[in-house]
């Protein structure tokens, strides 16, 4: 019984074993001892996974990172607070990939006065950088810019400018249906909805103590041939002022080296600061004086 005992202990119970081929020799136990001492060994449990299963967990971290640069170009100047609730993750972590892209110039603070009364340091808020920008953008700008070159030295700079309003009415043909609101401000929000759908992360951002709303356009997939190309940021004020049905102004653009496009939109008229009169007005004229015999006054 206490060899019968010790085979199976040296076998390690890792398969149904007749005890009479352990004792005739044709099971080795010990080789099966060290493959099972091999298999929980503390240099075993603690090996690091192997190199083939890495990627999925670089593949996740990537996409995660991929969200938050996303984020802060559609949204920013954002913290990592509102990131952290908009994406659904811890703020350590938020923090974690604002700095990797900071580092790697994608993001930078955005330095703004600190609210007037607050208590306190605030909250460190990032926009995008022109790489940033460039990261979503792919290769799509150099060949654009390249074709527009062409076009300009082949048909000069009206040839450019003739582009920019053709792409830009086209743009407005495809999508005046979509923009239907009686009011500007609802016009203005289906406008930003299009333009997400276009790709450029754009949001409508009231302003406030005015009768204005500002249209933020966080990413423009043409920003880097429109640095060099203005027609083409001068065409979409043009095409916004007209399907919004009311003038609008350009404050800043990613083209110019600002964290985002961004457009002043009056939504109505500011009411009259002064009262009307009372009743109708009429124009009076001075009584005539009276006139002596010789028709001298």
């Amino acid at each position: 019984m206490r060899r019968t005992f010790l085979a199976t202990a040296e076998i390690g119970n890792e398969d149904v074993v007749n005890i009479d081929d352990v004792l005739d020799g044709r099971v080795e136990p010990a080789r099966r001892t060290r493959r099972k001492e091999q298999a929980i060994s503390p240099q075993t449990a603690t090996r690091p996974p192997s190199p083939a299963l890495r990627p999925a967990a670089d593949d996740v971290d990537t996409s995660t990172r991929e969200r938050v640069l996303t984020h802060v170009v559609a949204d920013g100047p954002v913290s990592a607070a509102a990131l952290a609730r908009t994406l659904g993750l811890t703020p350590a972590g938020v923090r974690r990939h604002l700095a990797g892209l900071e580092t790697d110039g994608l993001i930078a603070p955005h330095v703004a006065p600190a609210p007037t009364g607050s208590r306190g340091r605030p909250a460190r808020r990032f926009v995008a950088t022109s790489t940033g920008q460039a990261e979503l953008a792919g290769a799509y700008p150099d060949l654009a810019a390249q074709a527009l070159r062409f076009l300009r030295d082949s048909a000069g700079e009206a040839a450019v400018e003739a582009f920019a309003h053709a792409r830009l009415d086209e743009f407005a043909r495809r999508h005046a249906h979509a923009i239907t609101a009686p009011d500007v401000e609802g016009r203005a929000a289906q406008l930003a909805a299009v333009l997400v759908a276009e790709g450029y992360a754009a949001s409508v951002r009231p302003v406030g103590g005015t009768h204005t709303v500002q249209l933020c356009q966080g990413h423009c997939p043409v920003q880097h041939v429109a640095q060099e190309f203005p027609q083409l940021c001068e065409a979409e004020a043009q095409v916004f002022s007209r399907l919004l049905g009311t003038h609008v102004q350009r404050l800043a653009t990613l083209a110019g080296g600002g964290h985002a496009c961004t457009t002043s939109v009056p939504i109505h008229d500011p009411p009259s600061t002064t009262a009307p009169p009372a009743g109708p007005t009429h124009e009076t004229t001075p009584p005539a004086r009276p006139r002596n015999a010789e028709g001298l006054t």
